[in-house]
């Protein structure tokens, strides 16, 4: 199977990367970091063990939208074909420093929300003729309004609003949307934020997230006790979500 993928240089990104080639997928890599990009194709080929695990790599930042047209019709030429577009990229900072930072909140909101959205809107043109998959990395941050995380949760409320209703809108054209929807994992992005019960590794969420990619699914949490954990808030009354910190 032949993807492009966003966001493969680094955490959750990087270990779904490394399961894709391993088990035969080649891949397009595009991103920001031409370093980064150039150091995780050097790696999944070794890993892989053939030059083809990763067939080129391009730019791409989400916060630059007029660039997206280019970038992904080289990947697709690049390929000759595509089976489905990986989404893993995206911006985060805690809180506080977004309510201090009105231009980072900008930016997360720019990267997450917009820029995310038109990337896939770029990626659904290329993937219903050949009724591919759409693999885009939510969060549980987008499932409920919590007082920690308002700014960051709102942008993947509304990507992951954009991810289902276009599942809704194409599902019967033959194209597959996965919402990923990630609790907290350890990687770099949550390095030093206090570490709340049910922490993931990015290997497990890789697993898992592949699993459900064969298995065709729409949604999938991970690590799996999220689903519950978010079930559970999602039913609490607003009078008891303003006197717990969650």
């Amino acid at each position: 199977m032949q993807y492009v993928f966003v966001g493969a240089t680094r955490g959750m990104g990087r270990a779904l990367a490394r399961r894709m080639v391993a088990r035969g997928d080649t891949l397009f890599l595009l991103g920001r970091d031409a370093e980064g990009l150039d150091r995780c194709a050097t790696d999944l080929r070794a890993r892989a063990g053939r030059e083809d695990a990763v067939v080129g790599v391009g730019a791409l930042d989400l916060l630059q939208p007029d660039g997206f047209g280019p970038a992904v019709d080289a990947a697709v030429a690049a390929l000759g074909s595509v089976d489905g577009f990986v989404v893993s990229a995206g911006l985060f900072a805690p809180g506080p420093a977004l309510e201090a930072d009105l231009a980072l909140a900008e930016r997360v909101l720019r990267a997450n929300f917009t820029g995310t959205i038109l990337l896939c809107e770029h990626a659904r043109r290329h993937l219903l003729p050949s009724k591919g998959q759409l693999v885009v990395f939510s969060s549980v941050a987008g499932d409920r309004g919590r007082k920690p995380i308002a700014i960051y949760g709102a942008s993947k409320a509304g990507l992951s609003h954009y991810l289902e209703s276009v599942d809704h809108r194409f599902a019967a054209d033959g194209l597959r949307v996965l919402t990923v929807k990630p609790g907290f994992v350890r990687t770099a992005m949550t390095a030093g934020l206090p570490e709340p019960p049910f922490a993931g590794e990015p290997d497990a969420v890789a697993k898992r997230v592949l699993a459900a990619m064969d298995a065709g699914k729409p949604v999938v949490y991970a690590p799996a006790i999220w689903a519950l954990v978010m079930l559970v808030i999602r039913l609490l009354p607003r009078f008891v979500m303003r006197r717990v910190g969650f």
